[in-house]
Parts: C-alpha cells; sequence; structure tokens
C-alpha cells in the first residue's frame, strides 16, 4: 500500500498506523516519526504474501551486508525483497561454478564493487551465503577465499535447510 501526503484532511492512516507530513508537509513519516524516504512515499504491507519465501543469512553474510555502505545496502536489500517474491533483479547474474540456482546481486558504488551471493535452489527458502566488498588483486576473477566460503556455506545452508523443511529442494 502506498500513501502520498498531503491528504485533503487530518491525519491519514494506512493499515493502522497514524502518517503524519513532516514540518512543510513535504515528507511521510512512520509511526516511529522517521522520515521514511526523501521522496515522500512509504510503502507498507501488514503481513508477508503467502508467495513470499523465508530470508536465511548464513555466517557473518548479514553483519558483512550491513557493513556496506548506505546506498549498497538498500538496493542489495531491495534486490533481495525481489527474489523472496519470486522474481529476479536486474542486479543479479548466476554465480558460476556450483550450478543453477546459486546467484550473486553486484552494486557498484565509489568505493568498490559489492557482492552478495544467494540461493535459491531450495524450494521454501532463501539463503543468502555470503557478502562482500570485491577487492581481488586478479582483475574480474572473484578471490579464491570467497569462492571457497560460497562453496562452505552452501552446504551448510542444505543442512540448515534439510533440518527446517526436509530434504525436498527445486
Amino acid at each position: 500500500m502506498f500513501l502520498l501526503w498531503p491528504p485533503d484532511k487530518g491525519a491519514v492512516r494506512g493499515v493502522g498506523f497514524p502518517v503524519n507530513a513532516a514540518p512543510g508537509g513535504s515528507l511521510i513519516r512512520e509511526a516511529s516519526g522517521n522520515p521514511h524516504t526523501a521522496l515522500g512515499i512509504i510503502s507498507m504491507r501488514p503481513r508477508p504474501s503467502k508467495s513470499e519465501k523465508p530470508l536465511h543469512w548464513v555466517g557473518s553474510s548479514k553483519r558483512d551486508l550491513l557493513g556496506f555502505p548506505e546506498r549498497v545496502v538498500d538496493n542489495i536489500g531491495y534486490a533481495l525483497g525481489v527474489v523472496q517474491l519470486g522474481g529476479h533483479p536486474p542486479s543479479a547474474k548466476p554465480w558460476k561454478g556450483l550450478g543453477p540456482g546459486v546467484s550473486e546481486i553486484v552494486e557498484d558504488d565509489t568505493s568498490g564493487t559489492f557482492r552478495a551471493v544467494y540461493a535459491v535452489r531450495f524450494r521454501k527458502a532463501i539463503y543468502v551465503l555470503h557478502a562482500f566488498h570485491k577487492k581481488s588483486p586478479s582483475g574480474v576473477r572473484t578471490a579464491r577465499p570467497d569462492v571457497e566460503l560460497v562453496e562452505e556455506r552452501l552446504k551448510a545452508a542444505r543442512r540448515d535447510y534439510e533440518a527446517r523443511y526436509g530434504k525436498e529442494t527445486d
């Protein structure tokens, strides 16, 4: 649900949360009072979609992602949301070497290239395997330690998936 400010009269209510304008009426604020976006648009979902798959973070992948520049975190987070709903974000490409169902989201920033590797080969969940700042001394190739870490974490994700959901995969 999208809400735009200013409304015709009074405060706007959406999904039970009051939405108020910032001074001057230019921004929408969440119920907490913080501006959500500079564009004045807020998206609110009362509950996850039935088609939305849960997102599981393997190892330090979430902590690593949150250490990236804010714009990169926002873009990768949005792309992972698209993946959770069954879509394929434009910034995603196949991760070479592990077969189908493993992809990476690539985001460029002034401070370098950032990647998040995730697995969609599991029917009921998405696993984020690794998030890293690409610093390979070998040009376009991904550093061997990053490749090995993705392989290890994919095995860990498979074990976790089987423990949570059984042995069924795509």
